[in-house]
C-alpha cells in the first residue's frame, strides 16, 4: 500500500479561494529553465555527458561538442528572444536558473534581474538529486544561492529540482533559511502550505515546451501554444467557481528557437488580451499564498 504520508486526497472537490489579487480567476506563473552550462559534460569534469538534446545521443567516453552547442544556443541566443517577447508583452517571469550555469555566464541570471524578472534556484548542475547524500545536497544549495546572489546582487527565494528531489531536499531548503517556496511538486493547481514560511508550489510537465524534445508530442509552435492556451481557457472556466494556479515551463535553448517562438507569442498575446489572469512570478504568487495564511 502507499505510505500513509502520501496525500491522494488533497482539497477534494472543495480547493479553498486563493484570493487572487484584483479578483483574478487564474494565477499563471511562465518559468524559463536556465541550465545552459550545467548540463552533465565531461569537458565540465561530470562523469559522462548529457544524453538528449534536439537528438537522443549520447557520447560515451569523450566530450561531446555537438551536445554543449546545442545548450550553447540558449545562452547566445534564445535568452535575448525570451526576453524580448515577454518585454513586449509587459510580463513577468520566473527564470529558475542552475547554479553551475550563472557562476560560468552570470549574464544569464543578471539580465533576466534586471528586466525585473525573478531568478530562482534550480540546482547547482542540470541533475535530480535522488541519490544526492545529505552533506552533499547541503553544499549544493548553498552553492546555488552563492553563484545567484553573486550574479544579481539578490539571494534566490524560490528552488525546483530536476526531476526527483531527495527526501532531505525540502528540510535542508527550510534549514538554509532563505527560501519562501519549492516547485517539487506537480500533484495540484494550487499551492500549498508545507511549513510556516514555506510554501510549495506545483510545476507542471505538460504545459512545458521540453514536449518538444525527441517523442514528446509537439511539433509544430501551434502545438504548444494551443495546448498552453487550452490550458488557460480551461482554468479560467472553473476560475468562475473556484480560482487555480498555472504553470507553463519555457527553456532557453528549446522555445527560443526560431520556427518556435511564435508559440510563446501567441500564447502571451492571448493571456495579455483575457481579462481574469493575474501573471505573476512565483515568489509573488508564493509571497500572497503566506499572507493568505497569516491572515487566516
Amino acid at each position: 500500500m502507499p505510505p500513509t504520508s502520501r496525500d491522494l486526497v488533497g482539497h477534494a472537490n472543495q480547493p479553498p479561494d486563493p484570493n487572487w489579487p484584483g479578483g483574478a480567476r487564474l494565477a499563471l506563473s511562465f518559468v524559463v529553465n536556465v541550465e545552459e552550462g550545467a548540463e552533465l559534460s565531461l569537458a565540465s569534469g561530470d562523469a559522462r555527458n548529457e544524453s538528449v538534446h534536439e537528438i537522443r545521443e549520447e557520447v560515451v567516453g569523450v566530450p561531446d561538442p555537438c551536445m554543449e552547442t546545442h545548450y550553447a544556443y540558449g545562452a547566445r541566443a534564445g535568452l535575448w528572444r525570451i526576453l524580448d517577447a515577454f518585454d513586449r508583452h509587459g510580463m513577468k517571469a520566473t527564470f529558475s536558473s542552475c547554479g553551475r550555469a550563472v557562476a560560468a555566464n552570470p549574464h544569464l541570471a543578471a539580465a533576466p534581474h534586471a528586466a525585473g524578472h525573478e531568478v530562482s534556484a534550480h540546482g547547482w548542475r542540470w541533475e535530480s538529486h535522488a541519490n544526492m547524500d545529505e552533506a552533499t545536497e547541503r553544499e549544493v544549495i548553498a552553492a546555488t544561492v552563492a553563484a545567484i546572489r553573486d550574479a544579481t546582487g539578490e539571494r534566490p527565494v524560490g528552488w525546483h529540482t530536476r526531476s526527483a528531489s531527495s527526501p532531505n531536499t525540502r528540510r535542508l531548503l527550510r534549514e538554509e533559511g532563505g527560501f519562501l517556496y519549492d516547485s517539487d511538486a506537480y500533484d495540484d493547481d494550487l499551492p500549498r502550505l508545507h511549513a510556516p514560511g514555506h510554501v510549495i508550489l506545483p510545476y507542471a510537465f505538460d504545459t512545458n515546451d521540453m514536449r518538444f524534445s525527441p517523442g514528446g508530442g509537439f511539433v509544430q509552435a501551434t502545438d504548444f501554444s494551443q495546448y498552453c492556451i487550452g490550458a488557460v481557457d480551461w482554468l479560467l472556466a472553473e476560475g468562475a467557481r473556484a480560482p487555480k494556479m498555472l504553470s507553463i515551463g519555457l527553456h532557453l535553448r528549446i522555445i527560443g528557437r526560431p520556427g518556435r517562438m511564435a508559440g510563446l507569442e501567441a500564447v502571451l498575446a492571448h493571456v495579455a488580451r483575457t481579462p481574469g489572469i493575474w501573471v505573476a512570478r512565483r515568489r509573488d504568487i508564493a509571497a500572497h499564498w503566506l499572507a493568505r495564511a497569516k491572515n487566516g
